[in-house]
């Protein structure tokens, strides 16, 4: 089910800031300049995969909505009818726009355990999930770097990048969470739901469920704010987020043909074994906002 809400206060998130062109070429340090034009060949390799994707979707969407044949859209556009057939075949799947143009990073949580002294800690599930999605962004031709989020971390990275925290574990899952005007993650009597704002519905994890279910949940969003893509997970437990990576693997085309380019959010159910997720399906939403 799709549902539309109004849109709530705008989120202030860094923007990347890209080196210009002429700029990496005239700086005087060999290492430094040699370092941007790193970066700089990064960006300009995502941006000819986007264009590739852009130019795919304007072949279909003139075909299909303004009747043209694939002989007049080769003839529009100044190529042939074989290239035309390639590029249907080869270029980018519409859903790779879901994340952005990239280059993409990815963050997970340090969650601390309290022996002698904190020890920073990455979850076993948090370590599977940054996997799944660095494999899933990587077949859809995104470059990918990963960071980890420490607990007083307000602020995503510039650029896009996918952040998988809840509001318990850092500051920036709750500074995220708080700009959604459909969902959000509240705690009642310590336990974690994600609720439906407008309705007041609550939703839990099955494994907090009395007895206790092999499932749980996860809080998605994505926010399109100023040129970027911040796509946010959140599960209940850690299991959740590698649930809602499942989901997207097998699911991203069908959420994307739902919501677009449109900032949304969704809760995500799914179902594990030990480690391995089982099943995932959409709980509520997508709504946008």
């Amino acid at each position: 089910m799709t549902g539309a809400v109004s849109r709530g206060p705008k989120l202030l998130i860094m923007t990347s800031g890209g080196d210009d062109f002429d700029s990496v070429r005239a700086d005087p340090d060999p290492v430094r300049r040699g370092q941007r034009a790193t970066r700089l060949l990064t960006i300009y390799q995502q941006r000819a995969v986007e264009l590739a994707r852009l130019r795919r979707a304007a072949i279909e969407e003139a075909h299909r909505e303004q009747g043209l044949s694939y002989t007049e859209i080769a003839e529009a556009f100044g190529i042939t009818k074989g290239r035309i057939t390639q590029i249907r075949d080869s270029a980018p799947q519409p859903e790779r726009a879901f994340f952005g143009v990239g280059p993409v990073s990815i963050g997970v949580p340090y969650r601390y355990r309290v022996t002698d002294r904190e020890r920073p800690l990455i979850a076993a599930e948090d370590a599977q999930t940054g996997e799944q999605l660095e494999h899933l962004l990587t077949s859809l031709a995104l470059a990918v770097s990963r960071y980890q989020i420490e607990p007083d971390r307000a602020e995503p990275p510039a650029g896009d990048t996918i952040v998988v925290c809840g509001p318990k574990s850092a500051k920036i899952g709750a500074a995220l969470i708080a700009h959604d005007p459909a969902l959000r993650m509240i705690e009642k009597r310590g336990r974690w739901f994600v609720e439906d704002i407008r309705g007041g519905v609550l939703i839990g994890s099955p494994a907090d469920d009395d007895p206790p279910q092999d499932g749980d949940i996860a809080y998605l969003a994505r926010h399109q704010v100023d040129g970027r893509i911040v796509v946010h997970i959140a599960g209940v437990h850690a299991i959740g987020s590698l649930g809602a990576a499942h989901y997207l693997t097998g699911h991203l085309a069908e959420l994307f043909a739902q919501a677009g380019e449109q900032s949304f959010s969704a809760v995500i159910r799914s179902t594990f074994d030990g480690l391995a997720i089982t099943g995932s399906e959409l709980a509520a939403g997508p709504y946008t906002w």
